[in-house]
């Protein structure tokens, strides 16, 4: 007589208490190496030009690396810092980051904001006003440069042409100290805000109507709808807007590179640029690494303050 015995079930498996291999572990199991497997690319560029700069950097802060000689030099502690908060350029470039911050955060997140409120009123051709004000923001940082570089440009461009036609003496704007990082803030706001109004016409298009109709029968004008109800409820949105355009603008660099150079003088000379001119002009990498460093500080707190902002609002919520 001839007995069937059932095979042992793979090691690789797991079992069910009843002694039979548990299959959905294993599924679950080649599906995690299926998606590890899909993430490795991204992982393996991201380490490289990503993580691997960014410890390089914060190394190279430590040392008096240049840009002309091999390896990392000779060991400078804190030197680089403490030559960073001793130079007046230093100072002044963090300065002109902070005015061009101040500058574009408060327009970018306001209009955004009120064009984003009457575009979501519209029930026909909402699609054409998404792409108007979405198109700028992608275009490459180059083509929005020389755009506005035209339009300013003294007697042939478009801004002088409208001074003359209000009967205003012509003014060259990047080339004025008073001027210059203001024509770059215009740009930025014109290239950039489309990014900030898609985020708040999707935030807009979560909020029911119901609430806006209960409010109108009870006798809310459009300004109390929006004050009582869209404001509240678009609150995170916000401040997501809000950190997301400080830190981008923080780190302006192709606009000021493009357009000015940092000039007239160092007039536009922002945090990123005085970077390059260390690591790049004057060769000395250990000194522009420290500067990084400082910079990424801040962006960094601003980040864990979003964090904090996010936490206290889902606590409240």
């Amino acid at each position: 007589m001839t007995t069937l015995t059932t095979p042992p079930p793979s090691s690789s498996a797991a079992l069910r208490p009843d002694g039979s291999p548990d299959t959905g572990t294993k599924v679950k199991t080649q599906d995690a190496r299926a998606g590890w497997l899909f993430l490795a690319p991204f992982a393996f560029f991201y380490v490289l030009f990503l993580i691997v700069p960014t410890i390089y950097m914060i190394v190279a802060s430590f040392f008096n690396t240049s840009l002309v000689r091999p390896g990392l030099g000779s060991f400078a502690g804190f030197a680089n810092y403490a030559e960073m908060f001793g130079r007046a350029d230093f100072w002044s470039a963090m300065w002109h980051t902070l005015q061009f911050t101040l500058y574009t955060t408060p327009p970018l997140v306001v209009l955004s904001f009120v064009f984003a409120v009457l575009a979501n009123r519209l029930k026909r051709g909402q699609w054409f006003y998404r792409l108007a004000f979405f198109l700028p923001f992608v275009l490459p940082s180059a083509t929005i440069s020389l755009i506005w570089v035209f339009i300013f440009t003294p007697a042939t461009g478009l801004w002088p042409t409208v001074q003359g036609w209000l009967g205003m003496d012509p003014t060259a704007v990047l080339a004025d100290p008073k001027w210059a990082m203001v024509g770059i803030a215009v740009a930025t706001i014109w290239w950039t805000i489309g990014f900030n109004f898609v985020l708040y016409l999707a935030g807009l298009q979560e909020i029911p109507r119901e609430l806006y109709e209960a409010a109108a029968v009870d006798g809310a004008t459009p300004w109390q709808q929006i004050r009582s109800i869209t404001l509240p409820l678009l609150s995170r949105t916000t401040t997501l807007v809000v950190l997301l355009q400080i830190i981008a603008s923080l780190k302006i660099f192709d606009q000021v590179y493009l357009m000015t150079s940092g000039g007239p003088g160092i007039s536009t000379q922002v945090a990123l640029t005085q970077i390059a001119a260390i690591g790049f002009t004057d060769n000395r990498i250990g000194a522009a690494s420290a500067f990084s460093v400082l910079l990424f500080i801040v962006i960094v707190v601003i980040a864990l303050l979003r964090q904090l902002l996010e936490r206290n609002q889902d606590r409240s919520a």
